[in-house]
Formats: C-alpha cells, structure tokens, sequence
C-alpha cells in the first residue's frame, strides 16, 4: 500500500461518512489473519500501517522470560536486553517479521476489507433512513412476486409486501406503481428488509394527511381509524380550531379528497365522523351513515345502548354487521342497537334479551 491508498480511505471518509481510522484498523486486523494463513504462523503479531505512507510491518509480540520454552511466543532477557536494555521479565517485545511479498498481501486484503465495510455502511445508512420512516408510506414500482409477497423497488432497496398485506382481489403486475404503508425495518445478512402492507390502517391515514394540508398542518387531527380493507373503513376526526370543519376539510370540494383517497383503495368506502370526548355524541356519530335517537352509556360495562328509527335499523348494523363492528372499533365501547318499535314495546326500554344486536370492539 501507499501514499495513493491513503488518501483514497480519506476520500472514502468524505464521501461514504466511514472513519478512516476504523477502516485502517479493520486492515490491520484483517493483515494479522492473513499472515497467519499464507506464512502459517503460530506467533502473536501486530500489523501497523503508517497513516501518512501507508506502509505495512508486520510485529512478532514475544514475551520476556527467564527461560523459553516456545520461541515463537517468548523471548529471553538476554535477547531483550540486546533489542533495549531497559527490558526486563514480562515484558512485550516487538521483533519486526514483515515478509518480503507481504505488500501483494496486504493490497488484496485491504480491497477486500474496505468493500466489505462500504457494503456494510451503505446497509446501515439505509436501515437507519427506513427505520425512522416506519409508519409512514412510500411509493414504489412491483419488480416480480413469488408466491408470498410482492417485492416493490423503492430506488435504494427492495420492500416486500406479503399477498396477505393486500387487499381482496388485489393484483399487481410488474411495473405496476404502488402506495403502501411500512410496518416495520429489520436487519439482515443481506441488508435491512423493509416490509410494507396496503391493509394497515395507517396507510388510510397517511393517505388523508397527503390529501388534506389542514392535517399535514396539524389543524385538524385524526383522532382514531377502523378499517376492514378492501371493503369499509370510518376516521374519526377532531379540529384544533373552531372555525374549521374537520369533517369537511377531510371530504373536500365536491369530495374530491376523500375520493381521491378512495380510489387509491380501489373503491373502499370511508365514512368520516366528527370526534367528540363525549362517548354519548362519539358513539352517535361513529354509526354514520345511520340516524340516532339516543344512546345510553354504561361506565362500568363500557357498553352503548343505542336506539335507532325502524328503517335505520339494518343501516346501523350494516351488511353483515360491519358499519356496527367498525363503530366498535372506532369508539372503543360495545354498542348494542335496538330499533325504536322494539323499545317501545318493553316496559324497560333498555333491558337486554336474547335479540339484542350487540358489538363488541375487536
């Protein structure tokens, strides 16, 4: 090595942000390894590398004893005291052992070394731009899928995205550009693994924040999201000022936010509600689209009891039970809903039986 590699390693520290320093050790400790293996040494050496010429020695390190039993690893004072006469027993002598070819060595190792750690920081300065971009979304272009997940070219890595991640009926074919929401980071053998899903419901709300600037501005904020991907989903949001309707900024002119947000969920629908710390209002508003006459709350039980007109009944509840789940989830209380003939035909109109329609959060 030589002058040249030096400032090479301090161009490397410029540009890659890698120490000079660290890089130069990791070459000494990689050149002890080396010797041993191509000079079949059994000695304990030290390899130094002079940080201005870039010259190799290579060091025997022996051991000052009265008698030697193993020249490779000892030393006698007599033959210290010849190198320094200041030496005495127990001491470490340095005895220079540099080989004559070991510069051939030495170049092939250093490569080797300092493209290892070039590798190896480029996977960390990575992992460490993706790890602090978890829970947050990211656009990029499906490269091929196998049959566990897609895998979407980010520019600096791969993400997967697992087909259990997608929404039903989703397809993508290559090329294909794609929104989704990164779950988590990991380290790997092969440099970090960045995974991505387009059912979390994160990515519902990262969506409204780059279509509503009042969000992106942190005047109106959304407050809870459930989701059943593919199929329905409610927001709850809540405004910092009174003049602006959250409900509204989040729904647009003419719905033009909301439908944007729809159509990049493939025709999802999304219910926006009005936030409240009242559960007795929360909970009315959350059975949007639905109409509610009155809602009891019990405490203890964290239970809703909601009275809705006879022809919203099945509006309340939902196909199959959804809009009632996803309210469940949303508010965090099990509601029960009674339509208003029922109740009236009961002395207590709040009294439970084996017909009550009940929905607990999941």
């Amino acid at each position: 090595m030589n002058v040249e590699f030096i400032e090479a390693l301090s161009q490397l520290e410029k540009e890659k942000g890698i120490s000079k320093e660290v890089l130069i050790e990791a070459i000494e400790a990689a050149l002890i390894s080396g010797y041993k293996r191509n000079f079949h040494s059994a000695q304990n050496v030290r390899v130094d590398i002079d940080r201005d010429s870039g010259r190799v020695r290579v060091f025997a390190r022996k051991t000052v004893v009265e008698e030697v039993l193993d020249p490779r690893l000892e030393i006698s004072l007599d033959a210290a005291e010849e190198i320094n006469p200041s030496h005495e027993l127990d001491d470490i002598v340095e005895i220079e052992v540099t080989p004559a070819d070991f510069g051939r060595i030495a170049a092939q190792t250093a490569k080797q070394v300092v493209t290892q750690r070039i590798r190896e920081a480029e996977r960390s300065i990575i992992y460490e731009e993706f790890v602090d971009r978890e829970e947050d979304i990211v656009t990029g272009i499906v490269q091929r899928s196998d049959n566990r997940h897609y895998y979407i070219d980010l520019g600096r890595v791969e993400a997967l995205l697992p087909h259990t991640e997608t929404m039903p009926g989703e397809r993508f074919k290559h090329n294909d550009r794609v929104k989704a929401f990164i779950t988590r980071v990991e380290k790997s053998t092969k440099g970090p693994q960045v995974f991505v899903s387009r059912t979390h419901p994160g990515l519902l709300k990262r969506l409204f924040e780059l279509e509503v600037p009042e969000i992106y501005d942190g005047i109106v904020e959304i407050r809870s999201v459930a989701r059943e991907a593919g199929y329905r989903s409610k927001i709850a949001v809540a405004s910092q000022e009174e003049q602006v309707d959250p409900v509204g900024a989040c729904v647009g002119h003419r719905g033009m936010r909301v439908q944007t947000v729809v159509n990049e969920l493939r025709g999802e629908k999304i219910d926006i509600v009005r936030y409240s710390d009242e559960p007795v209002e929360f909970v009315s508003n959350s059975l949007s689209p639905s109409k509610v006459i009155s809602v009891e709350i019990e405490e203890e039980e964290k239970v809703a009891r909601v009275v809705v007109p006879d022809h919203q009944l099945s509006l309340a509840i939902g196909k199959e039970g959804q809009n009632a789940r996803l309210a469940a989830k949303l508010t965090g209380w099990k509601i029960d809903i009674k339509n208003e003939s029922e109740v009236d035909e009961k002395s207590d109109p709040l009294s439970g039986d084996s017909d009550d329609k009940t929905v607990k959060e999941e």
